[in-house]
């Protein structure tokens, strides 16, 4: 059975009249952030007042599904917006750590709102895609492939928001005009009813919007959860660190590393039975790259190796002894500038 008007008592009156406020507060606060304390404190307080006042309003079992929009005192129609000020209050909620848990909090106040008016027969609308219990009208248009976009369902979805728009502008423009009257205590019942079931039809259009917002918004956040829980791929093992290796020249023999140590004394130079030697010791080259006796692996092809190996093989040794005649030939110009000073054989320095 519907309570009378005012039934809730001055309590439940101040408790809304506290949350409206403190939301018509921060909507309008020039505070450079969202996350400031002092709008945060109102969010909080706001809160606070709004979910007590609507355990009173289920308690005293204010709206029921089994009634009609006239059953309603008008002075009890301004209830009705306990869970959309609940939804929009909760989305001021600044704690990224818990983004979702207040995004879908506040879609359940939306929705539960929605429901509510749909069951007075409040506004002309749809509940939004994915409703528990709601079945999606087929359209005889749609494409058949899901992959295909339907375009006319975008093009009636953005005609849909456009008039959603315009009639909510209207609605602000009547409402800011009836305000002062109902608030004065100047406006007769039918004004005052009038007034509450505008305000309602305001805040439908605002939570089909805050809705398919918050929709997008939970995808983005779902995508990214799924991201961070997704396995590892598999790995193979990780390689030990190597040891900076400090330049050096790499000759063949004990001459040659003198030949070339003499010339660049910045940098040592290293045989290659003492390169190996040493990446032995340091572990990166095994016992059995050696030949007897640790000498470095035979240079000759195995047997079966393949023609470019063989090539390859060929041209490397014919480099090798490149570059033996080029040392011989280095070392015949050497003993020649020390027999021959500076200048020898220089025909045109006649002073």
């Amino acid at each position: 059975m519907m309570a009378e008007a005012g039934a809730g008592g001055p309590r439940l009156a101040e408790l809304l009249a506290l949350g409206r406020r403190l939301w018509d507060e921060l909507e309008a606060s020039t505070e450079p952030s969202s996350g400031a304390p002092a709008v945060q404190d109102k969010v909080r307080q706001g809160l606070d007042a709004l979910q007590r006042a609507a355990a009173m309003v289920a308690q005293l079992e204010l709206f029921s599904e089994n009634e009609e929009l006239e059953e309603i005192a008008s002075a009890d129609l301004k209830f009705m917006l306990l869970p959309a000020l609940l939804g929009a209050l909760t989305l001021k909620q600044v704690d990224l750590s818990r983004r979702r848990e207040h995004l879908e909090s506040a879609r359940e106040h939306f929705l539960r709102f929605l429901k509510l008016c749909r069951s007075y027969g409040l506004g002309s609308f749809q509940l939004p895609p994915g409703t528990p219990g709601e079945e999606e009208a087929a359209s005889p248009l749609a494409p058949r492939d899901p992959a295909q976009p339907n375009l006319v369902a975008m093009a009636m979805s953005r005609t849909a928001k456009i008039e959603r728009y315009k009639q909510k502008k209207e609605l602000e423009n009547k409402l800011a005009s009836m305000s002062s009257s109902v608030e004065s205590g100047a406006a007769d019942e039918d004004q005052i009813r009038e007034f509450y079931v505008l305000q309602i039809q305001k805040w439908i259009s605002t939570s089909l919007e805050e809705i398919e917002s918050i929709d997008q918004e939970l995808v983005i956040l779902r995508s990214r959860d799924a991201a961070r829980q997704a396995p590892a791929g598999p790995r193979g093992p990780s390689r030990p660190a190597r040891t900076p290796v400090k330049p050096f020249i790499l000759t063949r023999d004990a001459a040659q590393a003198r030949v070339f140590g003499a010339g660049y004394p910045g940098l040592p130079t290293m045989t290659v039975d003492d390169w190996y030697e040493q990446r032995r010791r340091q572990g990166i080259v095994s016992q059995q790259g050696f030949g007897e006796h640790g000498s470095p692996p035979c240079p000759f092809p195995p047997a079966g190796a393949s023609n470019e190996e063989l090539q390859k093989q060929q041209q490397e040794t014919e480099e090798e002894e490149d570059d033996e005649e080029a040392l011989r030939k280095a070392r015949e110009w050497d003993d020649w500038k020390d027999t021959h000073p500076r200048g020898y054989g220089n025909r045109h320095n006649m002073g």
